[in-house]
């Protein structure tokens, strides 16, 4: 059998799931449109996440290639992402509920909850042989009054969506950047007990 590019340049110190390990966000995309079906499978496996309480305050408002509402997204992008972003086949923006429904007291994990959400999506488009490459550079501020998103949610992201394109179609300077990434070791990112540099 033989080895994946990521199987090649990454590697968990402990066994998981190869999902996990292989996932990554290219930026080069095809321009090919993304049917309902494959579209509405992403957000299904972003609607199973968990959250505290059951809250479930993500939420998803996204436009397709070739429809009235794609500019409205698109304009949102700040101009290094528009560079590649231009030909993915779904754009998203993700919102989240800074407040429970079922008493509107704040929900401290709402960020959280919306991240976990965000992280199915990501892995059900890899399952596909979808890249999904989600993005901060975006205008927040026009991003809510442009889609009037209320005042009691919170803008949190927004995702490109569409098939994986070749390296070569990026402008030369992503071309560079458009390669697999390690993660930090776990001796920096866990503790046992108490907090350690």
């Amino acid at each position: 059998m033989r080895e994946t590019e990521t199987e090649r340049s990454r590697k968990s110190t402990y066994q998981i799931n190869p999902l996990i390990l292989n996932r990554w966000s290219p930026r080069s995309m095809t321009f090919e449109e993304l049917d309902n079906e494959e579209i509405m499978s992403l957000f299904e496996a972003a609607r199973w996440a968990p959250s505290s309480y059951n809250n479930q305050p993500w939420r998803f408002i996204y436009a397709k290639r070739n429809t009235e509402h794609w500019d409205r997204l698109f304009n949102l992008l700040a101009e290094g992402n528009r560079a590649w972003a231009k030909n993915s086949a779904l754009l998203v923006v993700v919102i989240s509920r800074k407040n429970f429904e079922y008493n509107e007291k704040p929900a401290r994990t709402h960020q959280f909850d919306t991240g976990s959400a965000w992280e199915n999506l990501a892995l059900e488009a890899f399952s596909r042989g979808i890249v999904a490459h989600g993005m901060q550079g975006f205008d927040y501020d026009k991003a809510r009054i442009d889609l009037e998103i209320p005042i009691h949610f919170e803008v949190m992201a927004m995702i490109a969506i569409g098939k994986k394109g070749s390296r070569e179609n990026l402008p030369p300077e992503l071309q560079e950047k458009e390669k697999l990434t390690d993660r930090k070791p776990l001796k920096d990112i866990v503790m046992e007990g108490i907090y350690r540099k």
